[in-house]
């Protein structure tokens, strides 16, 4: 009986001892965890783009379109102005194959003449010229005035044709006198091409998202404070 009266006591001395080294330990640890206490990062705005220009009298219309492209296009070349005087190039993101017949059907109720466009053609007014699938499309300066060039470069955003390729080059040429229009379509392709005509002093307009298919290809563009309408 004695020893274990004994060990008992040992026992309870020992479990003293461990709750005193725990209460220490616990107030040594505590206050380091709360200093390195994880936090969310906060996500940053896009830096406000600014123009090195103010925009001027719009020249050319480009519009970068993919997922529920063919529907969107229809509705806006058959009630387009027929007077409207500044050429049009369209990226839609498409096969080859597929867009000569595309650009067919949409001439026959678009009142501006709508063509699948050529490598080395000048650009004419009241003329609408849609992207060869496979093909980047871009506008190149000339003496004679302002051609398309197309390049089978590698894709841009998983895309040729591009949005992007097509936006940085009217931002290039026609600087503050260019309007790139983003519609519906899937994924990025013509975000950084609007940011690149704002820059520029360029116009943009984005679709509604209540409009869209896809809103992705448009909020890419808003999300880099790449639009202006």
């Amino acid at each position: 009986e004695a020893e274990r009266f004994v060990f008992e006591q040992k026992r309870e001395k020992l479990e003293q001892l461990q709750e005193q080294n725990v209460e220490k330990l616990t107030d040594k640890i505590v206050p380091i965890a709360k200093k390195f206490e994880w936090k969310p990062l906060e996500k940053k705005a896009p830096a406000v783009l600014e123009s090195v220009r103010n925009p001027g009298k719009i020249e050319v219309i480009a519009i970068g379109i993919s997922t529920g492209g063919p529907n969107a296009l229809r509705e806006v070349f058959k009630m387009i102005d027929p007077h409207l005087k500044q050429p049009i190039i369209v990226v839609q993101h498409m096969p080859a194959g597929f867009t000569k017949e595309f650009a067919a059907s949409l001439d026959k109720i678009c009142p501006l003449t709508v063509k699948e466009a050529e490598d080395g053609e000048q650009l004419k007014s009241g003329y609408v010229y849609i992207a060869p699938g496979n093909y980047h499309i871009y506008v190149q300066k000339s003496p004679f005035g302002n051609v398309l060039k197309l390049s089978q470069e590698a894709q841009r955003n998983g895309h040729r044709p591009s949005a992007d390729v097509l936006f940085e080059s009217i931002a290039q040429v026609y600087k503050n006198n260019a309007l790139g229009v983003i519609m519906t379509g899937m994924g990025k392709d013509g975000a950084e091409g609007c940011a690149e005509i704002v820059k520029n002093g360029g116009w943009t307009i984005a679709q509604s998202e209540e409009s869209c298919i896809v809103f992705g290809m448009p909020k890419a563009a808003i999300e880099k404070k790449a639009v202006k309408a």
